[in-house]
């Protein structure tokens, strides 16, 4: 089984540090790749650098589909692209805020979100309502460190760290879940030191993308996720156009 791990970001030193923590959870027999685009932003922290993002997504899809790829994770935490990144795959593709809060469901009533920057917030309360667990998110906190500064910032572990300790006592939440790709090493650090379950969406992910290729589950074809229709593309965008 091959598993994509797509980082939608062009930081090829974070897409190291995930690949790291995907291959960690790996099952036997599951090979997983990380890449990053070569398009797009460096790190993900508007809506902007969203949108802007999915070409990039949609061209790895794309390759992987000519690679024989089994399934997919799109790792950023706003899950850009997940639709449009079904609509091209053959195989199941798993974002990893949604992977993450399902498994945080799994943990207990109720989890709180640590993501990076304050303006990033609105977009992790959207999903989580759009996930279905508005009720079971009962927080999302902003520890203020930009994406780029978590591999550079020699205090980001223990800032990360505390601002997990207090949004659990201050949500009296079970669990925790870790609101960017870019902290998926810190998780075991941090679940040890404030001694509750914190979720990486990037380990969640790889293993939903894993069980379900094993139980031979892929996104349904016949209805909104069937294969968009051919068509030209302009621009930009050309390479993207008169699709099979």
């Amino acid at each position: 089984m091959l598993i994509k791990v797509v980082n939608p970001n062009t930081t090829w030193s974070m897409t190291a540090t995930i690949e790291q923590c995907a291959r960690a959870v790996a099952g036997p027999g599951t090979l997983v790749e990380a890449v990053s685009p070569t398009m797009g932003p460096a790190s993900i922290e508007s809506h902007v650098d969203e949108a802007l993002s999915v070409p990039g997504i949609l061209e790895q899809i794309t390759l992987g589909e000519q690679q024989g790829v089994d399934g997919y994770v799109i790792a950023c935490f706003g899950d850009p692209g997940l639709d449009a990144a079904r609509e091209a795959a053959t195989g199941p593709v798993v974002g990893i805020a949604e992977a993450a809060m399902h498994a945080a469901s799994f943990l207990g009533r109720g989890f709180s979100v640590v993501t990076t920057l304050g303006r990033t917030t609105g977009r992790a309360w959207d999903l989580a309502e759009h996930y279905g667990f508005a009720r079971q998110c009962r927080g999302v906190h902003a520890c203020e460190i930009p994406v780029l500064e978590l591999e550079t910032d020699p205090d980001a572990r223990k800032i990360i760290t505390e601002a997990c300790r207090d949004a659990a006592l201050q949500d009296g939440s079970d669990a925790i879940v870790l609101g960017c790709a870019g902290m998926a090493d810190l998780c075991e650090h941090i679940s040890s030191e404030i001694g509750m379950p914190v979720v990486d969406g990037v380990a969640a992910a790889t293993l939903f993308v894993q069980s379900l290729v094993t139980m031979g589950l892929r996104t349904g074809k016949t209805g909104e996720f069937a294969r968009p229709l051919p068509k030209q593309y302009s621009g930009l965008l050309s390479a993207f156009g008169a699709r099979e």
